[in-house]
């Protein structure tokens, strides 16, 4: 017989069926045994009757989140037991044979409930479990919804999505990196990428004009309770364009994604508003404002544009550092302030960036597409010639090849969907999160290694004293 899923039962009565999932909840009453099956689509109620021996001698051993499979007859329920709110509400199982897949001892936290009394730690260290509960497999399920979709937005535009490195050259971008290191060349080290921003501009100058993909992106940051070592990107980049091509085709699949998966959400103002950074700044005092007209609606999408960014900004040693990207391209009134490095303070990026209820989701910007202009950036943050070429000589001689002009965009992709969901944090959405001190608490990571891995590696590890 043919596996049926739970949600598909409902078309079944009068019919004998064969389920496979999870014990939810067992009612032992004597003579009757009530017992909840759950599988990745749904929830059914199923009861053994005196008359089925073999199946009530199973039945009275069952427990909690043992896996079976079920055969039984699909039946409506009495009237006075109808629950017409719930998923198979007008039917249950009159169950006739079960047969025991797997046992379970009894788990370690309850994944029933949505889990939000339980420590976050216990539900880390037990993720597995964690992730059984319908409200996790409702975030992890939808997140892959929106991927899909995004994916056959863009691809109808025009855009082909293409693999970057997960190992490359470590290159100062703003965070540390995660190094790798190599055991050919001792003393030598790959690097995670903090995003693939070289690549994708390297992309546009080998030609294919628009490119996309969803993006594991890493960076070694201080504990923050909200940032994970490792994320994903929504990346993106577009030759031939200007700040507003960008702009409007962002826009224009953000909208299809919330109206399409989304539909019970309202977005606050089409076209998305626009406010200056400065703008921000002073009405709201930071610049991803949370402009909801109505905080206490949970389905209030109220995205923003903040655009006109600075440049440069004083660092904590007193030289000029990049605010978002030293790949951004200068609004076209400052390009020669930049080549003249004069007026730094107040040079304006093509930078803009995409904020939902007062969540940075999304930044982007035009890039420098020639070489001495790039290079102009690097000098204004203080670089010398030869570590510009160390670091970015590819960029710069791949610039002198007739690279296009072009500019793309970034998601948090987590963060976004934590938005949609109406989750607390980034980690209710990601299957396997890590802690907010960048712990993984299941695998135990990170630990240390064998001695001679490291011995293979040149590696000395020195204890402190």
């Amino acid at each position: 017989m043919m596996r049926t899923y739970i949600k598909d039962l409902a078309a079944k009565v009068g019919e004998e069926v064969l389920i496979k999932g999870w014990v939810d909840i067992r009612r032992d009453q004597g003579k009757l045994i009530f017992l909840d099956f759950r599988d990745v689509t749904g929830v059914i109620q199923g009861v053994i009757l005196p008359n089925a021996k073999e199946a009530h001698e199973v039945g009275s051993k069952l427990r909690s989140e043992w896996v079976v499979a079920v055969t039984g007859k699909v039946n409506k329920r009495p009237e006075r037991n109808v629950q017409k709110d719930k998923l198979n509400g007008e039917i249950e199982l009159e169950i006739l044979n079960i047969e025991i897949l797997n046992e379970s001892v009894t788990p370690a936290i309850d994944v029933r409930g949505d889990g939000k009394d339980i420590g976050e730690d216990s539900r880390l260290k037990y993720r597995y479990l964690d992730l059984r509960r319908p409200r996790m497999q409702k975030n992890i399920i939808n997140r892959y919804k929106l991927m899909k979709l995004t994916r056959d937005l863009f691809e109808k535009e025009g855009f082909t999505e293409i693999e970057t490195p997960n190992m490359t050259a470590s290159t100062p971008e703003g965070s540390r990196d995660f190094i790798v290191p190599s055991r050919l060349e001792r003393g030598a080290f790959y690097a995670l990428p903090q995003s693939p921003q070289q690549y994708k501009q390297l992309l546009m100058a080998s030609g294919f004009e628009k490119y996309f993909q969803f993006a594991r992106c890493y960076r070694d940051e201080d504990t923050r309770g909200d940032r994970q070592p490792e994320f994903t990107q929504m990346d993106l980049e577009m030759s031939f364009v200007e700040r507003e091509d960008v702009m409007a085709i962002n826009e224009k699949v953000l909208i299809e994604l919330v109206k399409t998966l989304y539909p019970e959400k309202q977005i606050q103002q089409i076209p998305f508003p626009r406010l200056t950074y400065k703008e921000a700044m002073e009405k709201y005092g930071n610049d991803k404002p949370d402009i909801r007209t109505d905080k206490n609606n949970p389905n209030l999408l109220a995205f923003c544009w903040v655009v006109d960014f600075p440049f440069f900004e004083k660092a904590d040693d007193g030289k000029w550092t990049f605010t978002h990207n030293p790949f951004s391209a200068p609004k076209p009134e400052f390009m020669n302030d930049l080549m003249e490095k004069k007026n730094i303070e107040n040079i304006l990026t093509t930078q803009y960036d995409i904020t939902l209820n007062g969540y940075e989701i999304g930044g982007g910007s035009i890039r420098n597409h020639r070489g001495p202009a790039l290079k102009k950036v690097f000098e204004v943050m203080g670089y010398e010639d030869e570590r510009i070429e160390k670091n970015f000589g590819h960029m710069m001689r791949a610039f002198e090849t007739g690279t296009p002009p072009h500019g793309g965009i970034a998601w948090g992709l987590d963060r976004f969907i934590m938005l949609l969901q109406n989750e607390p944090n980034i980690r209710e959405v990601i299957a396997f999160a890590k802690t907010g001190e960048g712990k993984d608490l299941m695998m135990g990571a990170p630990t240390e290694v064998l001695p001679e891995q490291l011995r293979e590696l040149g590696i000395e590890i020195k204890k402190k004293k």
